[in-house]
């Protein structure tokens, strides 16, 4: 399924009257996961600016023990401070990566803004080096603005 045909599903998905915020992030962490192949971990760290630590949300995927992360470390970390979307084809060229698995090679990370405020991020893994375009970027960045919307 093309980024464009997924559009419409990530809209309907948020737009659900009757489930929580959390089951609407967690449905769509399944969508992405489901429908975008290189896509093998998806989930959501939101931030918390009074002790400077991401706390990991709905996500779908591999267990992880990375539930809190310092701002500043490991690719997500960074991204709380840079506000910037951060595209790692080689994770392994990384100095400053916190590995989940073994069998991760590439990430991305895009942030999440309410208000213009960095609340979080969406952070995605693959199992495939260097999969990641700007189509990915357009597309998850549409996607944090409609989630934003939540908020």
């Amino acid at each position: 399924m093309t980024f464009k045909e997924l559009e419409p599903k990530v809209i309907e998905i948020l737009s659900q009257d009757t489930v929580s915020r959390d089951e609407k992030l967690k449905g769509l962490c399944q969508l992405l996961s489901d429908n975008i192949s290189y896509y093998d971990w998806v989930g959501f760290y939101f931030a918390n600016h009074d002790t400077q630590t991401l706390h990991l949300g709905p996500y779908v995927g591999a267990e992880t023990d990375h539930t809190v992360i310092p701002f500043g470390k490991g690719i997500c970390g960074q991204v709380a401070l840079s506000n910037e979307n951060f595209v790692v084809p080689d994770v392994s060229a990384q100095d400053n990566y916190i590995a989940c698995s073994f069998t991760v090679k590439s990430e991305i990370v895009v942030p999440l803004f309410v208000n213009g405020k960095n609340i979080g991020q969406i952070d995605i893994d693959s199992h495939v080096p260097d999969p990641f375009t700007e189509a990915d970027e357009r597309f998850l960045e549409f996607v944090n603005q409609e989630i934003a919307k939540l908020f």
